[in-house]
């Protein structure tokens, strides 16, 4: 089982490259959720991730033999960069099998860093058996992502400084995946303070609060989310153990939530946060977990490192689920003025038009009418039920498409 010592000693090893990241108070969240929100901002540390400090803590617990022959792993993204930072930073070859289909901006960054990149298989598996094999075949060590004790220590440095940044902390919010980082922030947590500490996962990928139900580890068929980070179809064995101990819930978000905390960072705090990242203030707006007014919550944001596509995507997602982004679809007469009537009706209800596809060509309609579909900028749910409901009193039939 890993302890205190163990977390404590990670920290004087990782103290050169890992940066202590800010913890922020947050006067928006607060106001939101009547909780006093401090955001634990690790979106900012090397490589835009966490995942520095265990990979960090581990490279410096190898010995010399191992350090000679090197380093593999296989990963789609932040553990790739920071077995690739920690290794050039430790003078020690680090080799990263990533899936063929892995971010061009995580590959690259990857490289940047060090690494040598075998792009190999669809997924991770295919990748991670592909690393066991050049493992094999030139001796080196497997730094595991997760199940590991002295990268879940690595991780648990997190937990060390949000108990020294916010004594009076009374809630621990963090993100699990394959469990490594919870493992280690709680170690730290419940060993220096009585505050909880409270798992979040993403609904699509919730093997951690299904396995606790059951009483062992459950493997799920299969993941669906859009928090990449923490899409693992399995909790690790070392890491689950010590969330059985030492975590007092685990809950489930959806992802329109997780893309909606995406959206609302960006917007309010500036700060760029991939979902697995923003879960933890997804879990905290959505009330996933019971928590009392005035009581001081520290979300965990673990990374920032969100593929700009995803990126416009999520947030186009998050406005949608806040109702300040509606895409409709209706079918005109193709008469002179029909456009001009709708683009007017619109305009009525004080909507702004980001843009507009007109189709006289679609087999879906008849020969004398005319598809119509508008992007709109709205001003939330109430005012996209007076859209709408204002369009159908005009006479047009409306389709919500997004």
């Amino acid at each position: 089982m890993l302890e205190l010592d163990d977390v404590v000693a990670a920290r004087d090893r990782v103290a050169e490259t890992v940066r202590v990241t800010p913890l922020e108070y947050s006067h928006t969240f607060s106001a939101r959720t009547g909780a006093e929100i401090h955001l634990k901002l690790e979106n900012f540390q090397r490589t835009g991730a966490f995942k520095i400090r265990g990979a960090t803590n581990k490279i410096a617990r190898l010995t010399d033999a191992e350090r000679e022959a090197g380093v593999v792993t296989a990963s789609a993204g932040n553990h790739a960069q920071g077995v690739a930072l920690a290794g050039t930073r430790a003078g020690v070859d680090s080799t990263i099998v990533m899936p063929e289909y892995a971010p061009i901006s995580k590959v690259n960054a990857t490289r940047s860093y060090g690494a040598e990149v075998v792009l190999h298989g669809v997924d991770y598996a295919a990748a991670a058996e592909r690393a066991h094999e050049i493992e094999r075949e030139e001796g080196r060590t497997y730094l595991h992502a997760f199940d590991d004790p002295d990268v879940m220590a690595g991780q648990g440095t997190i937990g060390l400084e949000i108990v020294e940044q916010c004594p009076d902390v009374d809630t621990v919010v963090v993100p699990i995946g394959g469990g490594g980082l919870i493992a280690g922030v709680a170690t730290a947590v419940t060993a220096k303070t009585d505050a909880r500490v409270v798992g979040v996962q993403a609904e699509g990928a919730s093997s951690v609060a299904e396995s606790l139900r059951k009483g062992g580890r459950v493997e799920i068929d299969a993941v669906d989310t859009i928090a990449d980070g923490i899409a693992t179809r399995s909790v690790g064995e070392l890491p689950f153990e010590v969330i059985r101990e030492r975590v007092d819930e685990v809950v489930t978000v959806p992802d329109p939530e997780i893309a909606n905390a995406v959206t609302s960072l960006l917007e309010r705090t500036k700060a760029v946060v991939e979902g697995a990242g923003a879960v933890t203030l997804a879990a905290v707006a959505g009330e996933a977990f019971d928590y009392d007014d005035g009581e001081t919550i520290v979300p965990l944001l673990s990374g920032g490192n969100i593929d700009l596509n995803v990126l416009t995507t999520v947030i186009t997602r998050g406005l949608v689920e806040r109702g300040h982004f509606l895409r409709i679809r209706t079918v005109l007469k193709d008469r002179p003025g029909a456009l001009q009537e709708l683009v007017e009706t619109v305009a009525e209800h004080r909507t702004n038009i980001h843009a507009i596809e007109h189709d006289r060509a679609s087999k879906d309609i008849a020969m004398n009418a005319a598809e119509v579909e508008l992007d709109l900028e709205t001003r939330g749910p109430d005012h996209v039920a007076e859209l709408i409901a204002g369009l159908e009193a005009a006479g047009f039939e409306v389709e919500v498409l997004v």
